[in-house]
């Protein structure tokens, strides 16, 4: 509509500024919210647990003690009640209880979807207090000759069934066994030794006299009763102004008995001696009559020739004649007699001590008295020289020490070879690192066997022999080896086969308890489910320590086969698939003959460097490790998986003769028993 007013005449229209009117514009909502990022961040961690729990083992961690507290490295693990979701692959577990060492070990989680996992913390030692009646008795645990104690002594002492040996010079040596709880809990073993003399009663007339046992002056005067070690002991008494009575007698451990009444004879003259040093012998007439200071009756008006002596010592010889009634007195110097000790020592450095008094420097020459000293060497970070020496007048004694180390002295402790009860040689092995397995390049070579870098750091014991029939028979008495193509596996003397990788489990446990160790395995209804790897038992080699034991020949230098790198093998280096068994087995090794077709006696043929018999050859052996495939990580000490359904097979036989078979880094795995397959035994050192 128009303005029907009009403007006033003078007014100006002004111009403005055009501004455009402002359009209303919806404001733009901000999409990444902190709601929307929240929800994604749920919705993320949501899919990403219900994956991990898609993907992830169940997995027990069964621990010997079941109070220890389980922590584990190396990945994601959630812990649910008894078990722990985890996924596959290797982490490092930790575990510790009271009383316990602590546990640190790799683990491999597989493919499985239930697993459980076991192992068993050392207990710690206890400490063993010995109530050893008399007191001062020497005690020392058996297998542990370095732990020892004068009664009572407390000792640390491992966990588990021990035995110790206790003595003590005038009672009978005992034993006693004992079972050690460890933890470092304390308990006492009480034991009293059994005297080994008897009470000896001896009426004499006049009483009061002195005895003589053995040429040493013993206890108490007659007519006793007075304390005489058993066995057959020569007796003299003597009483001033009397002459000297002299008898053997037979003294029983634990038992009293009088003599009958002995009347001494009044002495004609007295012959008083002393001497410097005191407690030297003298002997009247060339008979003992006791040790100075001494008094004897001596027939009168005879020259009697009298001898003074001491060990250390120059003799002295006397000749006295006394009247009716005379008195004497007579005091002899003994000479002490030397002799020189030359000493050198590797390391030069150590030092010396001699009768406990410090020398200095562990070398050079050293005059002694010639009589028993105690020479000691010692230097920080070796093992201590002890020995008992008696200088030899007019000559000088050569003593020559090499020091060991502290490793080497260990090592020296262990004994290079034992044999069990029933006769098998163990050689004691002290390995290291090993590459196991093949390239995929070697002729022959199969997929299972995965390169892996294994390091052995504990010592063990390996037997020279495959076990025999006729040892395994004394644990199983209706075992037969039977026969193959006719041919005769069964004599005592050749290599048990036939039996089952729980069989030889078994033996191994068996020969254990008749040794008295500790047995490996753990049995439940004639099966072995498991084992103590702290036990000291019977057991099969690792994969890894045969594999050592058979292939390493020093550095870095491994044996393809078990006489070298080429076919065929030297003559008569083992028992294989040779020409003789052409018609009984498939493939042979042309150009070679053992002349065996089939199993030989064991040790037949030549050990190899370590001193091990038929390792590659002769029959084909159970190891202790269930079979898997390796993933070619490396390990400290393997034992095997901790379960599977079959057990590694190492090594040739006299049915093998294909490339494949006689390499000794081929596996082969099973679990009942073969005509070709038989084992050896093994056991950890310490």
């Amino acid at each position: 509509m128009n303005d029907p007013t009009p403007p006033p005449a003078d007014d100006r229209i002004a111009a403005v500024r055009f501004r455009p009117t402002p359009t209303a514009t919806a404001k733009r909502r901000a999409w990444l919210n902190p709601w929307r990022l929240t929800g994604f961040v749920v919705l993320s961690a949501v899919v990403w647990f219900l994956w991990f729990i898609f993907t992830a083992k169940s997995v027990r961690l069964d621990a010997v003690p079941a109070s220890a507290i389980v922590e584990v490295d190396g990945g994601l693990a959630f812990h649910l009640g008894d078990v722990r979701l985890m996924r596959e692959g290797d982490y490092r577990v930790r575990a510790r209880a009271q009383g316990y060492v602590d546990l640190k070990r790799p683990i491999r989680v597989g493919g499985d979807r239930n697993q459980t996992i076991g192992f068993a913390l050392t207990p710690l030692p206890g400490r063993v207090t010995f109530a050893i009646e008399p007191p001062g008795a020497t005690v020392v645990v058996s297998g542990l000759d370095d732990l020892r104690g004068t009664a009572p002594a407390t000792l640390r002492v491992p966990a588990g069934p021990q035995t110790a040996r206790v003595s003590h010079p005038r009672y009978e040596d005992g034993t006693v066994e004992f079972d050690v709880t460890g933890r470092d809990q304390a308990q006492t073993v009480d034991f009293a030794l059994l005297p080994n003399w008897g009470d000896v009663t001896l009426p004499t007339t006049p009483s009061g006299a002195r005895v003589h046992v053995d040429d040493r002056l013993v206890e108490g005067t007659t007519p006793g009763p007075i304390p005489i070690l058993a066995g057959e002991r020569r007796v003299v008494v003597a009483l001033p102004g009397y002459k000297p009575w002299r008898d053997i007698i037979f003294v029983e451990a634990r038992q009293a008995v009088t003599l009958a009444p002995v009347v001494l004879e009044a002495a004609d003259g007295t012959l008083a001696i002393r001497s410097s040093p005191k407690g030297a012998g003298v002997t009247v007439g060339g008979v003992y009559a006791g040790v100075t200071p001494l008094t004897v009756g001596l027939d009168a008006d005879k020259t009697l020739a009298v001898g003074v002596f001491n060990v250390g010592y120059a003799p002295r010889n006397l000749t006295v004649k006394l009247a009716s009634g005379q008195r004497r007195e007579i005091d002899v110097s003994l000479t002490a007699l030397t002799g020189d000790l030359s000493v050198e020592t590797r390391p030069k450095d150590a030092e010396l001590w001699i009768d406990d008094e410090h020398q200095g420097l562990a070398t050079g020459v050293y005059t002694l008295a010639a009589v028993p000293h105690n020479v000691e060497i010692r230097k920080e970070g070796y093992a201590g020289f002890k020995k008992t020496v008696v200088p030899q007048p007019g000559l000088t004694q050569q003593l020559n020490v090499q020091l060991l180390t502290l490793e080497e002295a260990r090592l020296e402790r262990l004994k290079a070879v034992r044999t069990t009860g029933q006769g098998h040689e163990l050689v004691l092995l002290s390995p290291g690192e090993l590459q196991m397995g093949a390239s995929r390049r070697e002729p022959g070579r199969r997929a299972n066997e995965v390169i892996r870098t294994v390091d052995l750091t504990r010592l063990f014991y390996l037997s020279r022999h495959e076990v025999t029939n006729g040892q395994f028979r004394v644990f199983a008495s209706g075992h037969t080896s039977g026969q193959f193509e006719n041919r005769d596996l069964d004599h005592d003397t050749q290599p048990v086969v036939g039996v089952s990788w729980h069989d030889a489990a078994l033996y191994c446990n068996w020969l254990s308890e008749q040794d008295g160790l500790q047995p490996f395995y753990r049995e439940e209804f004639g099966k072995a489910i498991g084992f103590n790897p702290t036990a000291l038992g019977y057991r099969l080699p690792t994969e890894a320590e045969w594999a050592w034991t058979a292939r390493h020949v020093g550095g870095t230098n491994l044996l393809r086969f078990p006489w070298g790198d080429q076919l065929p093998p030297p003559d008569r280096h083992g028992n294989y698939a040779d020409q003789s068994a052409a018609h009984t087995v498939g493939r042979i090794i042309f150009g070679y003959n053992d002349n065996y077709i089939t199993s030989a006696p064991v040790g037949t043929f030549p050990p190899n460097d370590k001193g091990v018999y038929d390792l590659g050859g002769n029959v084909a052996e159970w190891v202790h490790d269930f079979y898997e495939i390796p993933d070619g990580s490396s390990v400290v000490d393997p034992l095997g998986p901790p379960q599977g359904d079959y057990h590694v097979i190492r090594g040739a036989s006299w049915m093998h003769g294909s490339v494949s078979d006689l390499r000794l880094s081929g596996r082969d795995y099973g679990i009942d028993g073969r005509p070709d397959v038989g084992f050896r035994i093994a056991r950890f050192a310490e």
